[in-house]
């Protein structure tokens, strides 16, 4: 079992697909087909990632995402809280009062202070949400800019383009269509 969900990878993949300037917002849509991700999921992510104010949206056809910051100032550990909101590493059941041998009554030295299990965990989780707020958005980028070919990302760029031309092509075809037909339902 996962500690994070799908949903913060998809989250933090997308994060990283909107980090380069572009003339018109990226949708969802299109973010969710470029990586082979369920838009569903994605229409649902995006809205959690502007909520926090990670990215600002634009309505319409035309509309989608643009980060809201620059990539350096969001941290990883903003991206994983505001779509999975800060939930903890462990869940600490407290058995240890649970013992038979106690017979309900568990003693005071079992009881008081805090788990030595649940201490590990916290430290754990400390550290690791320690690691994710320092790691910035432009730091993953860099690294993985590092590993790709020189041409990648000019061509995710252009893909990305490309499809926000087509959905505003297809938006002035159906405004003239349905002009048409009521110029026409008009005349008749």
């Amino acid at each position: 079992m996962s500690l994070y969900g799908a949903a913060v990878e998809y989250g933090i993949h997308c994060m990283l697909w909107l980090i380069e300037p572009r003339a018109k917002p990226v949708s969802s849509r299109d973010l969710a087909e470029l990586q082979g991700v369920p838009s569903a999921l994605m229409s649902r992510i995006m809205p959690k990632l502007e909520k926090a104010g990670l990215v600002t949206s634009i309505s319409g056809i035309s509309g989608g995402y643009r980060l809201a910051k620059a990539p350096q100032d969001i941290t990883v550990l903003e991206v994983v809280d505001a779509i999975d909101g800060g939930k903890g590493v462990f869940d600490c059941r407290n058995i240890r009062k649970n013992c038979v041998l106690f017979r309900g009554n568990a003693p005071t030295w079992i009881t008081s202070g805090v788990c030595g299990v649940h201490a590990v965990m916290l430290r754990a989780e400390k550290s690791m949400r320690n690691e994710m707020s320092r790691t910035s958005l432009l730091d993953l980028a860099m690294g993985f800019g590092e590993l790709a070919p020189a041409d990648f990302g000019p061509n995710v760029g252009q893909w990305l383009d490309d499809r926000a031309s087509n959905r505003e092509i297809a938006r002035i075809s159906a405004v003239r269509d349905s002009s048409r037909k009521r110029r026409r339902s008009t005349n008749e």
